[in-house]
């Protein structure tokens, strides 16, 4: 199977941000701030020309300080945040904990958490045209934020919508059962890794990483679904009769290589015939046989 997929080629890579320890700048906004106030209130205390000195001062220092203040940015653990400077991505910052970043710089949040996204009970045809139910989950986290952010519109609906479209993909290139060659049912593990492979193709232009993806329920469609268990205990009765056969065969010749070779009872071809066939006929029959006790010779 061809799971060549004709993505778009992303434009943009993630790259790491410009940042700072955000305490050291949280102290030094609070102090700016309390320090202008102090400052403003000390000097229009002492009257005169101080009062414009003091107000003008202490004003530019409480603004300093909450220009500062402003850039402070928590990140939880397990999301990272884009920041962009005016329509322009200048980086994604990673790190765990208070950063500073530039003021004036917007921050969005996302999520790097491995998520799981479970497709709908979808009916599809299988390679024979049988119609079929088939249902999977997947396991996926953000690997390149700026991509995620900036290459779709929506990662998560983008992601939703890709494995269902790579789950009917799969569904249809296989069929459901057979013997001679790769089905959905015998071969799970070779299925759910194309599917993983597939899906790697589909979402890596929005820097998605696809940790895993099972096939969570197969089944034919309720309207040949009786149809085809009769088929299946149709075929589990031949094998089981095919096996019981080359039993039953591999018994009687033994039987009568015991019989030539302690030389109990020489048999005329009719006779061995004869006995032949009423072994087969005990072995093979699926109840319990009759016991007749011959009381004449073996002619009568």
């Amino acid at each position: 199977m061809d799971t060549r997929i004709e993505m778009p080629e992303p434009k943009i890579q993630e790259r790491r941000a410009r940042n700072a320890n955000g305490w050291a700048a949280l102290w030094a906004g609070l102090l700016a701030v309390l320090g202008g106030i102090a400052l403003a209130v000390g000097l229009t205390a002492a009257g005169g020309a101080l009062i414009v000195v003091g107000l003008v001062a202490g004003t530019l220092l409480i603004l300093a300080g909450l220009v500062a203040l402003a850039g402070l940015t928590p990140v939880a653990p397990g999301e990272a945040r884009v920041v962009l400077l005016l329509g322009r991505y200048t980086g994604t910052v990673r790190d765990s904990g208070l950063r500073w970043v530039n003021p004036i710089a917007t921050r969005q949040r996302v999520s790097t958490r491995i998520r799981n996204h479970e497709t709908g009970l979808a009916k599809v045809n299988d390679l024979d045209g049988n119609p079929i139910q088939i249902s999977a989950v997947v396991v996926w986290q953000v690997e390149d934020t700026a991509r995620a952010v900036f290459e779709v519109d929506d990662f998560v609906e983008f992601v939703a919508f890709q494995t269902e479209a790579a789950v009917r993909h799969i569904a249809g290139s296989f069929p459901y059962d057979a013997a001679d060659r790769t089905s959905l049912r015998e071969n799970a593990d070779e299925i759910t890794a194309r599917l993983s492979a597939e899906l790697a193709l589909r979402v890596a232009s929005a820097g998605v990483r696809i940790v895993e993806s099972r096939i969570t329920r197969l089944a034919y469609a309720p309207e040949i679904a009786q149809a085809m268990l009769r088929r299946q205990q149709a075929g589990a009765v031949v094998a089981a009769r095919q096996r019981i056969v080359e039993g039953a065969v591999g018994m009687v010749q033994l039987a009568l290589e015991r019989l030539d070779s302690e030389q109990v009872v020489e048999l005329d071809e009719e006779r061995r015939a004869t006995m032949v066939s009423n072994l087969l006929v005990v072995l093979c029959a699926d109840r319990d046989a009759q016991p007749v006790v011959n009381t004449g010779s073996l002619y009568q």
